[in-house]
């Protein structure tokens, strides 16, 4: 049994980044939010374009007011709004009104802002006296033309967007999206689709939805395989189907050491190398990390696909997503390294946490902030199969190895999902 972190190491080290120039597409600025850069991108233009005020007031030469005993300046004639584009020239012993983000007048170097300033017929009368080059955005100052403006591997939100977008940028070239099969196992199954009631022994496939959102918030597109019953040869048809297509593929139940579970049987069988078959993490025991080729398998640089056999239980499955398989899926779709691996943050725990210790455990609940300092409250009942229990879940707490108690209002680790 492998530790958590060995698992880890061994899972990103079996990922290859997607290759820029062929897994990748060019978009429309305007679809592609949450996608991943898979170029630089380096800005034309200089910003600001050219010197221009901060601020409502009136441009001025700094120099003009050195040897003023009475702060005051004429007042030339004209304004410069935003968005005017004469370019102004201020003579010597001037002030010009000039409103936020208008074009700074040759020759001035200095804006004070109105509120600071008395207008008096043709002067204006300063009540402090301004600090030279105050509220003037110099041409090129926040960037330069032929700097990077967006690095590649950058996740693209609205900020970087609207970056984008100012610099005149309207397409942009992005890493495909990682294509993950997802397949449930299991007698006791049934589809949501399927509108009969449910027999004795009977269940709702939740993972295959639970996945599916997983899989979808991590920026990949799933591919629902649907609920596979304990058969070999239709589980073997479906993993063979689900390797021909995706890049990924995740399959739930069959994983563990009973009589009908197949999956690493099978995944042998097709000439698959299996890495990992279990780990010392609770809940999440039974995990299959395999890899293995397949020549259909097209449009991408290799085709090496990355088998995960999950357990059934639903948080256990989640969890499995969570501590491994987001961080492959990122570290696959060209992301910044930053995001192969989960974020841990010190936060109090609002009750008392407990571990046997022999494994790390992974307790689900909720973190909220209070006074602004991160507090976790742990759900009631860590049942890996009780789902329910599991709504509002947005953080783990982490006990590791040996670590058995952490008492309410103690610090404890805890994962942010």
């Amino acid at each position: 049994m492998l530790s958590v972190a060995e698992t880890e190491k061994i899972i990103l080290d079996l990922v290859k980044p997607f290759d820029p120039d062929i897994d990748s597409e060019i978009l429309p600025l305007s679809q592609a939010s949450n996608r991943i850069l898979a170029e630089d991108i380096k800005s034309e233009l200089d910003f600001p374009h050219w010197d221009n005020s901060s601020m409502d007031g009136y441009a001025l030469r700094y120099a003009d007011l050195e040897n003023l005993q009475d702060l005051k300046l004429a007042i030339a004639s004209g304004e410069i709004p935003a968005g005017a584009n004469q370019l102004q020239t201020l003579a010597q012993g001037e002030c010009m009104r000039i409103f936020t983000g208008g074009m700074l007048p040759v020759g001035a170097d200095t804006v004070i802002m109105q509120e600071d300033t008395e207008r008096v017929g043709a002067f204006l009368h300063f009540k402090v006296k301004p600090t030279q080059g105050e509220y003037v955005r110099r041409k090129g100052e926040f960037i330069k033309s032929g700097t990077i403006l967006v690095a590649i591997g950058k996740k693209l939100g609205a900020t970087e967007i609207g970056a984008l977008a100012s610099a005149r940028c309207q397409y942009v070239k992005v890493y495909r999206q990682v294509k993950i099969a997802i397949i449930s196992t299991g007698n006791e199954l049934v589809s949501l689709e399927n509108s009969q009631p449910l027999q004795l022994g009977q269940i709702i496939d939740s993972n295959l939805y639970a996945l599916s959102t997983l899989v979808t918030q991590a920026g990949a597109i799933a591919i629902p395989f649907g609920t596979v019953r304990d058969d070999k040869a239709q589980l073997e048809s479906v993993i063979r189907s689900a390797i021909a297509k995706a890049d990924i593929v995740i399959s739930t139940g069959g994983v563990s050491v009973g009589d009908y579970d197949y999956v690493d049987e099978l995944l042998e069988k097709i000439g698959a190398n299996i890495h990992v078959r279990s780990v010392a993490i609770k809940p999440g025991k039974p995990l299959t990390v395999a890899s293995l080729t397949h020549s259909l398998n097209v449009n991408r640089s290799e085709a090496k696909i990355l088998y995960f056999g999950v357990p059934g239980n639903p948080v256990s499955a989640m969890m499995s997503f969570w501590r491994f398989i987001r961080g492959a899926i990122a570290k696959m779709n060209g992301i910044h390294e930053t995001y192969w691996y989960p974020q841990f943050i010190k936060a109090i725990t609002s009750e008392d946490l407990h571990s046997q210790g022999r494994r790390e455990t992974y307790l689900w609940g909720n973190l909220a902030y209070q006074k602004g300092n991160p507090v976790f409250q742990p759900v009631k009942n860590y049942s890996s199969g009780n789902l329910i229990g599991a709504i509002g879940t947005n953080a783990i707490a982490v006990m590791r190895v040996n670590q058995t108690y952490v008492s309410s209002g103690d610090e404890a680790i805890v994962m942010l999902i």
